[in-house]
Formats: structure tokens, sequence, C-alpha cells
């Protein structure tokens, strides 16, 4: 099978930001994408170009056009939620972002009537009805196509930063579950989602999803929904390991990051410097560290096993990329993530309300559709997750509690 890789200017970005639609006053999800979106949709009938479906009706998804700025792709979208308010706002409906809903029920929720999403389902059952989640994607430019698979295999080293950073599922379905990203978790339920294979050639790609599509697996290779994967009918290396964030800030910080990092490697690789990967083992042990402990993880920084806290590793990449975020034009974005590193990740802002507000989830979710509407605030203490330590240092480690 040959799969072709779309022409694309090198480090280009495009953002995709999935909203839940809330109840203003109870906070519980709504069942009206369909009636949002034909308020939006263009005169002929058709939907908005950059305001469509996802796989539940309680969500719609803004699409950022493809820019050379991350900070040109926020305000793309900063847009679209304005447009997306003129219909909301009058129907009492707020929209959210988080990884999860704090306390909506999956089997509530309806599913947006489409031939693929229907094939999905049938296939998956009760996994994929509990798809209740939500995430940012970020698309970022490659020039030339076998860069695309190098740069997925690179960026896997790089997976607990964005997933601590990014994480806002501390709870699911009503319940504490103990993990900074719960949404982590859930998503890799899917036959063909979760973590890519390593491979070394596009040919092995090719070959992989011609596998696929012989057993009946998948029709192509769109349907491999891998958390970092390349993009073939956009040329690009897709991102989609992060949670949803509720604030246009922690999205331009996150998105900042990976376009940082993907520019990099595109760049060591013109130099025939290959990314630092690696072994799959520690890949998945690092995205559980991240997922449970966030931004308290110890987390594995070398082939050779040696460890670190991610937050240290999260202000030195700081450090490290500035000079590529001036050159990309987006330092501001880029030196953000020691501001959301202050104020605490949305998890831990997330649990420092509901233990504020006597535990109620509904507190949650009116903190963040305020956030989303007004921007973040700074003022929220981070709460740990619990059975956390002190010791940063053993955390992450088989045993600790």
């Amino acid at each position: 099978m040959q799969i072709l890789f779309a022409e694309s200017e090198r480090s280009t970005v495009g953002i995709e930001w999935e909203l839940a639609l809330v109840d203003a006053s109870s906070g519980d999800l709504v069942q009206i994408a369909d009636d949002v979106l034909r308020e939006l949709g263009t005169p002929d009938g058709r939907e908005h170009p950059q305001i469509t479906h996802e796989l539940l009706l309680n969500t719609v998804e803004l699409v950022s056009r493809v820019h050379r700025t991350v900070p040109a792709a926020i305000a793309d979208l900063q847009e679209l939620i304005g447009l997306t308010r003129e219909v909301t706002d009058p129907l009492g409906v707020e929209l959210m972002c988080a990884g999860t809903h704090p306390f909506a029920q999956w089997y509530d929720q309806k599913i947006t009537p489409n031939e693929r999403y229907d094939r999905l389902l049938d296939r998956t059952q009760w996994w994929g009805r509990q798809m209740m989640i939500w995430g940012i994607h970020v698309h970022v430019g490659i020039d030339e196509r076998d860069k695309a698979l190098p740069i997925v295999n690179g960026l896997l080293t790089y997976y607990p930063h964005l997933q601590a950073l990014s994480a806002s599922s501390p709870f699911w379905a009503g319940a504490r579950t103990g993990y900074a990203s719960n949404r982590a978790l859930m998503f890799q339920q899917l036959p063909t989602a979760g973590l890519p294979w390593q491979f070394g050639t596009w040919a092995n790609y090719e070959e992989y999803v011609q596998d696929l599509v012989t057993t009946g697996v998948v029709e192509d290779h769109s349907e491999v929904r891998w958390d970092i994967r390349p993009s073939p009918r956009w040329g690009t290396v897709e991102m989609r390991a992060c949670d949803g964030l509720s604030t246009a800030d922690e999205v331009g910080a996150v998105a900042a990051l990976i376009h940082c990092l993907t520019d990099r490697m595109s760049g060591d690789l013109d130099q025939g410097i290959e990314p630092v990967t690696l072994q799959p083992w520690f890949v998945r042990e690092n995205k559980w560290r991240a997922a449970r402990y966030g931004l308290d993880a110890e987390i594995i920084v070398a082939p050779d096993g040696s460890e670190r806290h991610v937050r240290d590793c999260l202000l030195e990449l700081v450090d490290e990329l500035a000079e590529t975020a001036e050159r990309l034009g987006c330092a501001a974005e880029l030196a953000s993530v020691a501001d959301v590193l202050s104020a605490g990740a949305s998890y831990q802002r997330q649990l420092a309300v509901a233990d504020a507000n006597g535990g109620s989830l509904q507190a949650v979710v009116s903190s963040l559709t305020h956030e989303l509407r007004t921007g973040l605030d700074r003022s929220h203490p981070r709460s740990p997750l619990p059975g956390d330590s002190g010791a940063a240092a053993s955390q992450g480690r088989i045993g600790h509690p």
C-alpha cells in the first residue's frame, strides 16, 4: 500500500480544540451540537468549515486554519469561540473544556449520526461508548515525508512532559480517580489508539496500515488513532496526547512547546542528527506516570534509565527552546509554560476547587466554564493527588502508595 504524504511547508501549525456544551445552571452536558452547528452553518446548509461535529452531540470542535505561528492559530480559535457563543449564550449553554466532564455519565450521551462513528461503535461497543473525553490536537507541518516517523519517535521522549502539563481529567463520572489524566488511559482502550509503534521507515508504516486494512481493522490510515501520528492528508505530525484545556493561554503554551520541539527535530534531521528515542517500555511507563502523578511525576529521560522530575524538565525545556520560539514567533507562549506550572495544571486547579467547595463537582464545572470565558485564575492553590507524598524522587516508582 502506498500512502501519499501531502506537501507541507515546514513548521506551519494548526490546532483543533474540542469543547463540551454544558447547561449553565446544572453544569451537566447537553446534546445540542446539531442545533448549534446548524445556526453556525453556511447558507447552503453545510457545516461551518472550522466549527464541526465530533463523536458526541455534546461537543463541537474548533479547527484553526493553517498558520505560521502559534499566536495566529490561537487568535483564530478565539474568533471561533466568539462565533460559537453568539449561538450558545442565548440558549443558556456554556462552553467547557477538560479531559473529562467531572460528573456526567457516559450512558446519557448521544452519538452524532455518522457512518464512520457508527462503524467505530459497532466494533468497540462498551469501550467506544465510554469516549466521553476531550482533547486538543496540534498539527505541525513536515516538509519531507521521511522526517515524519523519526519526529513521531522523538516526540515520544517528550510525551510525559506534554501529558503532565495538559492533564485535566482527575474526575470520571462523579468519582475522584487519583489520576491527573484519566482521559489518557480511557482513550487507549480503542483498538488502534494509544502509543504508536516506533517504525524505522515510511515503508514499515505503509505495511502496517496494509495489514490492518487486509484484516478489516481499519478502512484507511485515518482510523489509526495513535496519541502521536503522521497525518498524511495534511503533511503534518499530529500530537493528540494532550487533555483538553480550559484556557487559550494554556492551549498556546502547550502548542508552543509542541511547535518548538517538532521544529527543532526537523532542523536536526536536516543536519543528519536523529532525535533521542526511548525504549518502548520506558515510553509506556512514562505515559502511566504522567497520567497518574501529572506534574509531580518522576519520568525516565534517557535510554540508560536515568530519571528526573517532570517539572524540572519542563522549566529546562523552556530555556532550551527559547531561541527556537523566538524564531517561530511564540516566545511569549512558550514562556507561559512557567505560568501554568506556577498556577497549577488544570487537574490541580479542579481538585483545589472541589476541596474548597465540599467536594462539589458542579463547582468544578463552573470553574472550568469561567476559565474558558475569562482566562486562567492564578489564585487557585495547587492540590496534590491522593496518595502523593512530598518526596518527588519516589513518585512513579513501583511500591509508591
